[in-house]
């Protein structure tokens, strides 16, 4: 039930919803690429944008240098409780864009069987999750004067790049930006109407190997035979990573792995998670993870070990008979419970360099390590939290897993000693990461509602 605080924020949030359209379509138009140096002065472009769009609404907002891409810090004072809302505003490339169906920076709002989805790189992951926050902000403005808690944004530009600048911020800045509890808008809802507070994350660790056999690629005629053929190694390392049941067989690996609880498996069958229709949306039927484990374990509780990239030899059009001098491999690992993703990555190299024959070295090249997240729902904002999008949405509010990593939950609490609630509006559907990604318009509507309702709620108390 909405009162005469409240009520008028979101009749705000809805008469606004065009310019608030407006306003993403502009933020989406400035292809922020973190990894690509290329991009640099697109990153540096997106956070002024935003320095400058959160002054307007009344924030002390700056841009803070790091040794990468720069920060965006903005605060307001009030009374109430000190709330951080974090999100960030670099994207992943655009590639392939020949799969694109449009621009991927020149977004629209476009007409779908589904409804009207904003279209464009960014427009779910994580621009248009972020803006949901900063409109629920300048309404609230808008309307009262004034905000109803002491509230910080903090907007990183290395998310999608490994955030090597992230940990080195927190570290030098703990009094600016700590606060009574952490706010993050980078997840989904469940389904397509269920809106969802994160408990839980998995860790991810990512390991590059580049096996090297003979000098330089050799004619398959000549060689093929007697020269050993590092894609052939390559293929029987990333074979031996998993068992017939599909465990993994990383000495140590499950170290640290809990069970799942009665409990939080009672919770989980609740949700009447449907496995062969999330698989069938991307044309497979079947759940290949450890056998004998729930799907929703396998997603949100279970670790993984994933082949995300192989290359070696010729891979353009036609056909070319070499044996290739290298052989690479891109591997990640979810991480779950208490595992040490430093261990694993000892113990993954070990296993490793023991099948390399004597012909062939190995290389290494890390990427990233973090561990799980486990989020301790006992602090009063996450039932407030829970309640408030209840009363937004069709269904009830669930507290649920996630089997993608978002560090910055587990450094919030490492570094600055406080919380984190994980809430997002974004749908399996979205393609994150792929072309035609896209945002509902519903979910942007309705996610800046919801975070009005959530400020409405923990500053009631």
């Amino acid at each position: 039930m909405t009162d005469t605080i409240l009520s008028p924020v979101l009749s705000r949030i809805d008469t606004d919803l065009e310019h608030a359209t407006d306003r993403l379509l502009d933020l989406l138009r400035i292809p922020s690429i973190s990894t690509d140096p290329a991009y640099k002065p697109d990153c540096e472009r997106a956070a002024d944008w935003l320095v400058s769009d959160l002054q307007s609404i009344g924030f002390d907002a700056a841009k803070h240098p790091t040794t990468g891409h720069p920060m965006v810090v903005a605060q307001t004072g009030g009374d109430g409780p000190r709330i951080l809302f974090y999100g960030h505003y670099d994207v992943q490339p655009a590639d392939p864009l020949h799969l694109w169906d449009r621009d991927p920076f020149d977004p629209a709002v476009e007409d779908t069987a589904k409804g009207r989805v904003i279209r464009g790189r960014g427009s779910s992951d994580d621009k248009g999750q972020l803006m949901t926050f900063i409109e629920a902000c300048r309404a609230w403005k808008q309307v009262h004067g004034q905000l109803p808690a002491n509230i910080t944004i903090f907007l990183e530009g290395e998310e999608e790049s490994g955030s090597p600048s992230l940990i080195p911020f927190l570290q030098d800045n703990t009094d600016l930006l700590r606060a009574d509890i952490a706010l993050i808008c980078d997840t989904g809802l469940y389904g397509d109407s269920t809106p969802a507070i994160i408990t839980q994350l998995r860790g991810l660790l990512g390991e590059e190997i580049t096996i090297t056999g003979p000098s330089k690629d050799l004619h398959s005629g000549m060689y093929g035979g007697i020269a050993m053929n590092p894609a052939r190694v390559l293929a029987r390392i990333i074979a031996d990573l998993h068992d017939e049941t599909g465990r993994i067989t990383v000495p140590g690996f499950y170290d640290g792995v809990p069970e799942l609880s009665n409990e939080l498996a009672a919770a989980w069958d609740d949700l009447d998670f449907d496995a062969a229709a999330f698989l069938g949306q991307v044309g497979l039927k079947y759940p290949a993870g450890e056998q004998g484990r729930r799907p929703l374990e396998m997603i949100w509780s279970r670790p993984t070990c994933e082949v995300n990239g192989m290359t070696a030899g010729y891979t353009g059009d036609g056909f070319k008979t070499v044996l290739p001098s290298q052989a690479t491999a891109k591997i990640s690992f979810r991480l779950v419970g208490q595992q040490d993703p430093h261990a694993i990555r000892d113990a993954f190299r070990a296993q490793v360099r023991a099948a390399i024959p004597a012909d062939c070295s190995v290389a290494f090249t890390p990427h990233g390590a973090s561990a799980a997240g486990q989020m301790t729902t006992t602090h009063p904002a996450f039932d407030q939290a829970r309640h408030a999008l209840s009363d937004e949405w069709p269904n009830a509010a669930a507290f649920v897993g996630c089997g993608g990593s978002i560090p910055i939950a587990a450094y919030f609490k490492t570094y600055l000693d406080m919380d984190a609630m994980l809430i997002g509006f974004g749908k399996d559907d979205d393609q994150i990461h792929s072309p035609n990604e896209k945002y509902d318009l519903s979910s942007f509507h309705k996610g800046t509602r919801s975070w009005a309702r959530i400020l409405h709620a923990m500053t009631q108390a």
